[in-house]
């Protein structure tokens, strides 16, 4: 089980047993490079942990547990002082991204734990008789007997392109939701509780723009200084963008005269180059700049393996990018910052503008008007067209996971020949407050929990590299959703308040370009050098989603893109990943 995750792990592996009970580690060594080996026993015995993660302030903790006799100098042995003086609650004191657990034999317990936002991943199965737990689904599978496909899942795979917790693609693996304790009794018994939400409900601080300015540039700054706490050099991942650009310009002043390595990706499109932005910021900074131009081919060559990886279908083509970037890091470095979740906390997506309509337009019926209109605009509006098809459903959960979703309601009921059996997620409905704070807190709870932090973990980790968000600093998430959201969307400009603290790292023409996002040209792509394959594995006689799902809708989105009569990227990626991952993981599983 711990040689799968090899990669998650290079520089040392460890195993503990102790009769029916055991604990493996891989490690990546970012602090106490010499010590810090793992799995590590608390003082007296009575403790055993494993541990993924930084625990960004373990410095401080360290100062505040000073009558445990540490054997250590980094942040492992602290998540051991700290639960013998406080126990479980030991892991409200912690900063950073963890998953850990500890047995405790003098009750018989393990605790396991999951950092509040969901950076990092932990999985588990539980038979009755027997208990895992692991960071991927793959170290699992050898203790479940005969893997399959969780049907349910693939209800909320086309709804999201991921799974939402507590579920998984594979029948009987759980996902350990954010913020989440789970104990696993002497008996066998397994409890989960949250010991940290995201409020649903919070009253806006009272606060003008300039302080919520200046409370998110201290927030920042804060996060960005801890982010950088290692004993190995750390990098920045740099798009040119605002969310990058302002996260290398912080860095670059706690650290003015360290060398600092960025590093960016191309894809040989005009329409999506950011490389021109990432240069001149690194210019700006005084960084060394690296960039690698991702291909089509690379989609080829990596594709599979990295859907092994992912334990799940790709879910964007983002994806194989992000992994030849962190490829790219790891040759000079073990840590990226990521500039993931500014988006999500301070309404960084244009579709942020149309909040108050997604929540008030189901009170008029459309009688279908939307979804006709939808169908009839040509594939270059492929932007409105998704807005349509999200207005148009007749719920506000499923309006709002819409704006994401490949398939609509009606679409995922027809091709799978049922109907959902859970519905969206309770974060769909559990939000309260203006629409955009409505919106904010779904996307961050669901989307960036499940789909974006997964993809990052998962593609980083690939390539033995470690990268941190400094945007998720549970302090600064916080603080982001007492903000008004008149200081996030002024006008029609979105992200308001953060680009008003860029300006004072960044200048203007940096700061208030139109956003780019990390968009890699799979619409061309598929209508050339990748149309074949789509075909052949969609609609061959071996095809997973050939012969679950129907056949004519599957044939017809392929048929229409190829035309150019509509854009179906999103949708053909969707099914055409889930088969590719079908493929390589069951294979594997198989041999």
């Amino acid at each position: 089980m711990a040689a799968t995750l090899r990669h998650r792990g290079p520089d040392a592996m460890g195993i503990w047993l102790d009769g029916p009970v055991g604990m493996a580690h891989t490690r990546l060594s970012i602090i106490d490079l010499q010590g810090s080996q793992q799995p590590m026993a608390g003082a007296g015995g009575r403790l055993h942990l494993v541990f993924n993660g930084e625990i960004l302030n373990y410095r401080e903790l360290r100062d505040e547990l000073s009558s445990y006799p540490f054997q250590t100098h980094g942040d492992t042995e602290t998540l051991l002082a700290a639960y013998e003086k406080y126990g479980p609650a030991g892991v409200d004191r912690l900063r950073g991204q963890f998953a850990y657990a500890i047995f405790d034999s003098a009750t018989g317990e393990t605790h396991v734990f999951r950092d509040r936002l969901g950076i990092l991943p932990l999985y588990y199965y539980s038979d009755g008789n027997f208990f895992a737990f692991a960071s991927e689904i793959k170290a699992l599978l050898p203790v479940i007997k005969g893997p399959s496909v969780d049907e349910d899942s693939l209800h909320d795979y086309l709804a999201h392109r991921s799974v939402p917790a507590p579920h998984t693609l594979i029948r009987g693996v759980c996902k350990l939701p954010p913020g989440h304790h789970l104990v696993v009794t002497r008996d066998g018994g397994v409890r989960a509780s949250a010991y940290w939400e995201l409020a649903p409900r919070s009253s806006p601080l009272a606060v003008t723009p300039a302080e919520a300015v200046e409370l998110v540039d201290q927030a920042l700054r804060t996060s960005v200084h801890d982010n950088l706490v290692a004993d190995v050099p750390v990098g920045i991942y740099l798009s040119g963008g605002v969310d990058s650009s302002l996260l290398t310009a912080m860095a670059k002043r706690e650290n003015p005269g360290q060398l600092m390595h960025t590093f960016g990706a191309s894809f040989g499109d005009e329409r999506y180059d950011e490389t021109v932005w990432a240069q001149r910021v690194a210019e700006l900074n005084g960084t060394t700049h690296h960039n690698v131009v991702v291909t089509a081919d690379d989609f080829l060559d990596n594709w599979a393996k990295l859907s092994w990886y992912r334990d799940g279908p790709i879910s964007e083509p983002a994806d194989v990018a992000v992994f030849r970037l962190a490829q790219l890091a790891r040759e000079r470095v073990k840590v990226v910052l990521s500039g993931e979740g500014s988006d999500e906390l301070f309404a960084g997506y244009p579709k942020y503008n149309f909040a108050a309509a997604t929540r008030w337009l189901g009170a008029v019926p459309s009688l279908g008007l939307l979804g006709h209109l939808e169908r009839a605009l040509p594939a270059s509006r492929a932007r409105l067209r998704i807005a349509l098809r999200a207005m148009d459903e007749n719920s506000y959960s499923e309006r709002l996971r819409g704006w994401f979703a490949p398939f609509t309601v009606a679409e995922r009921d027809r091709i799978t020949g049922r109907p959902s059996v859970r519905g969206a997620p309770a974060a769909y409905t559990k939000g309260r407050g203006d629409a955009l704070r409505r919106m904010l807190f779904a996307d961050t709870c669901v989307w960036l929990a499940d789909n974006l932090l997964e993809r990052g973990d998962r593609m980083s980790m690939a390539a033995s590299l470690e990268t941190r968000p400094p945007f998720l600093d549970h302090r600064l998430v916080e603080l982001a959703f007492q903000l008004p959201s008149s200081v996030k969307i002024r006008g029609r400009t979105t992200k308001w308040v953060l680009k008003q603290v860029a300006h004072r790292y960044l200048p203007a023409e940096v700061v208030d370009r139109p956003k780019v996002g990390f968009k890699v040209p799979m619409d061309r792509w598929f209508r050339h050098g990748l149309r074949d394959m789509a075909f052949d594995l969609l609609t061959g006689p071996s095809s997973y989603v050939g012969n679950n799902f129907d056949g004519e809708i599957v044939a017809a989105l392929l048929r229409d893109h190829s035309r150019g009569v509509r854009d179906e990227e999103s949708r053909i990626w969707t099914l055409l990943s889930l088969e590719v991952w079908h493929r390589e993981f069951f294979s594997r599983q198989a041999a």
